[in-house]
């Protein structure tokens, strides 16, 4: 920890601030804001309730203003401190709001009402984490299937997708034949082909197979990318030409170089396309939408939109189902991580 501190303290100038210090500071700062800011609110706004999340000004606490039972009242009433015209303040509780005036009543004397204008009223708050917020929706609105369909697309896809991308770079890195160079271009231009286009054919080709309303129908086209097959052919070119041959000369059969030779040396590369792949299946919204259409096959994403109705979002469960989204990804990005830097910088070696 002192290494740290030591470094984090550290100083151009010696003792002294250099401007480069300030300058550096500053940046370091701003981006941390600017990178880690929407996450810290997100995390934090999922434990507000339903009425905090609509306040204005927001907070960035979760508070909740707090209810006093009151005799004569069935339901608890809210709790503001009341700044009088002789600058006393008084705690009083809201009977009701009418406009911009406000009835409040003293809870140890009810049935004194008084008029007070709105902007003379603050709300006594207590800091409360809604825990609500990530049950119910496991518990009543069926979460935890959509939870399962995801888990179950994004494995079952990844696990593909690695195995059909590895083959197809593979033949394209280490084997000679005739129009290699157009198919590995092919491959490249259907980089600049966003899927708004390809949508329709590909629905007709799914509905074809009678894969629609299946989360087959959601793994399948998806597992063949571009972009993984360019990067693991890239990596694959770094492995020797020589230690293919010698394993050849020992009669080993193409699949067991591949199997046995090739993918261990890849397996840098494959971490970063799993990660690559776990991020696009488990965010993937458009497709999903499309394809599936009964209720108990949405992936987290479709489900994420039900909370959404013409007329109310249910933005509690909303941000609260994000942060459970969000978990896997992190998990995953952390586990596999380490093999980001050496993967990435290895395939553009030649």
């Amino acid at each position: 920890m002192s290494s740290i501190a030591r470094f984090l303290t550290r100083r151009r100038g010696g003792r002294a601030w250099h401007f480069t210090d300030v300058l550096a500071w500053v940046w370091l700062l701003t981006g941390l804001v600017l990178m880690f800011g929407p996450v810290l609110w997100l995390g934090l706004s999922s434990f507000k309730t339903r009425a905090a999340l609509t306040e204005f000004p927001p907070t960035l606490l979760p508070y909740e203003t707090r209810m006093v039972d009151v005799e004569g009242f069935d339901e608890p009433l809210p709790l503001y401190r009341v700044t009088t015209e002789d600058g006393q303040k008084h705690r009083m509780v809201q009977v009701r709001r009418i406009g911009a005036v406000a009835q409040m009543a003293d809870p140890d004397a009810p049935d004194e009402i008084v008029r007070v204008p709105l902007d003379a009223r603050e709300p006594v708050r207590d800091l409360h984490l809604a825990t609500e917020n990530y049950s119910e929706p496991f518990e009543r609105l069926d979460f935890l299937r959509y939870f399962y369909n995801s888990v179950f697309v994004t494995v079952v896809a990844t696990v593909i997708t690695l195995i059909v991308n590895s083959m197809a770079a593979f033949a394209l890195a280490k084997y000679e034949f005739k129009g290699r160079t157009a198919v590995l271009g092919i491959i490249l231009v259907t980089l600049m082909v966003p899927l708004s286009v390809i949508i329709i054919p590909l629905f007709s080709v799914i509905n074809g197979l009678n894969l629609f309303n299946s989360l087959w129908g959601v793994i399948l086209p998806t597992v063949a990318t571009p972009t993984g097959v360019f990067l693991l052919r890239q990596y694959m070119l770094t492995i020797p030409d020589e230690l293919l041959e010698a394993a050849r000369m020992d009669h080993a059969s193409e699949w067991r170089i591949y199997w046995r030779i090739v993918l261990p040396l890849a397996m840098p590369a494959l971490a970063v396309l799993a990660i690559f792949s776990v991020m696009w299946r488990w965010n993937d919204f458009l497709w999903p939408l499309i394809v599936l259409s009964d209720r108990e096959l949405y992936t987290i994403q479709v489900g994420l939109n039900s909370f959404q109705g013409q007329l109310n979002v249910q933005w509690h469960y909303v941000l609260a189902m994000t942060v459970v989204s969000l978990l896997p990804v992190v998990a995953i990005f952390a586990f596999l991580q380490r093999f980001i830097t050496s993967g990435i910088a290895s395939t553009g070696i030649k």
